[in-house]
């Protein structure tokens, strides 16, 4: 991989929540761009007017589009030329929400192009965007790719990862099937490997019903559909355990024993995650081409505007972004050029003989020697 510096494209977010602020106070840290050149998808006018509430300086240099970005500057790419956006700080409005998808799209347009290597996402509100149910979702959608996403919350300490994700809880049993369990514990797996090094990861699997089923007295999806996921995991190489009831997991500490863990629904998974990571957790989504981090909280319309937000979350969503891109560059690079074959693994039996008659004479065989029929 060269050394050139990693370009990570940053959307605004829903504009009347906390997503500017997260930008401008991760910014207002000089070192940044000299981890990377940062490309905010976004409205200079909004940036203003956020700055101006919160009284904070804005790092960025505006361009109009992703041929103008720099090294060693904050770029602001204008994603709405003159056009005004209405911001209501605190109220999540169909205008904000538009906002948000506009700079997305326009994001992974550049992303198709190759215009920059990984995405970070600031929140958005899925009510205000029709059709709109996650990023995740979104790109796996709009990036026509034929790789499945997977989405994974995680900090230091803990990952946890949806096999369904943003669905009524009506909707789960029916959605959960042995195969949809085994495609997410493969996509989970290997992001484990290939964007989080962790060379032969342990994976836990949640029950779907209280009590692991109660041996089909609460359900029997945990014996008619994950044990026999579980077990096509392990003839896959992957190790895989359980299922496991989610609340004596998370609360007497199991979850410390594995590399990560697969949980069946939301806030199967999100709920224990963010007690245990309250303030640094962050979501990626794997299993794209795209690498895609984000802060793992919501817009916080009830902080927008008073300068109350933590940074950090969105600090680290853009260090684990570069991180993952460089971990996969590098597990992939000996696939994309393997060392040839050597010589002698090459060539034919006549080869062989030609080279041993000229470098060490065959023995003869025993005059009462019989000869073997070839095989």
């Amino acid at each position: 991989m060269d050394k050139r510096k990693i370009r990570v494209a940053i959307t605004h977010g829903d504009t009347n929540g906390v997503g500017y602020e997260a930008i401008l106070k991760a910014f207002g840290d000089p070192t940044m761009t000299e981890l990377c050149t940062p490309i905010v998808y976004g409205s200079p006018k909004a940036a203003a007017y956020h700055a101006k509430a919160l009284n904070i300086e804005i790092p960025f240099t505006v361009i109009n589009d992703i041929s103008e970005a720099k090294d060693d500057q904050v770029n602001m790419l204008n994603c709405f030329g003159d056009a005004d956006i209405k911001i209501e700080l605190g109220q999540p409005t169909s205008e904000s929400g538009q906002a948000a998808l506009q700079a997305l799209d326009r994001a992974i347009e550049d992303y198709k192009k190759g215009a920059f290597d990984v995405l970070v996402t600031a929140p958005v509100c899925r009510s205000t965007i029709r059709g709109f149910q996650g990023h995740a979702n979104y790109l796996e959608r709009m990036l026509g790719s034929s790789e499945k996403a997977i989405s994974i919350l995680t900090n230091d300490n803990v990952r946890v990862a949806l096999v369904t994700n943003n669905l009524a809880i009506r909707d789960i049993p029916e959605t959960l099937t042995k195969q949809i369990i085994v495609e997410k514990g493969r996509l989970f797996h290997e992001a484990l490997r290939r964007d989080l090094r962790i060379s032969t990861p342990r994976i836990a699997v949640l029950s779907l019903n209280p009590r692991c089923g109660e041996d089909g007295a609460l359900g029997e999806e945990e014996k008619e559909t994950i044990a026999p996921a579980i077990e096509e995991l392990e003839k896959q190489g992957i190790q895989a355990f359980g299922p496991y009831a989610a609340d004596s997991y998370f609360g007497l500490g199991y979850y410390e024993h594995f590399d990560g863990t697969l949980a069946m629904y939301h806030d199967q998974g999100t709920t224990p995650f963010k007690t245990l990571a309250p303030e640094d957790g962050i979501r990626f989504t794997a299993g794209l081409p795209l690498v895609r981090t984000a802060p793992a909280h919501d817009p916080h319309f009830d902080l927008a505007g008073q300068n109350k937000l933590d940074a950090n979350p969105m600090r680290h969503a853009i260090y684990m972004a570069i991180d993952a891109f460089r971990n996969r560059n590098n597990y992939d690079a000996p696939l994309r050029s393997p060392l040839p074959k050597l010589y002698h693994e090459k060539r034919d039996e006549s080869e062989k003989a030609r080279f041993r008659s000229k470098e060490q004479p065959k023995k003869q065989a025993p005059a009462d020697a019989k000869e073997t029929p070839a095989e």
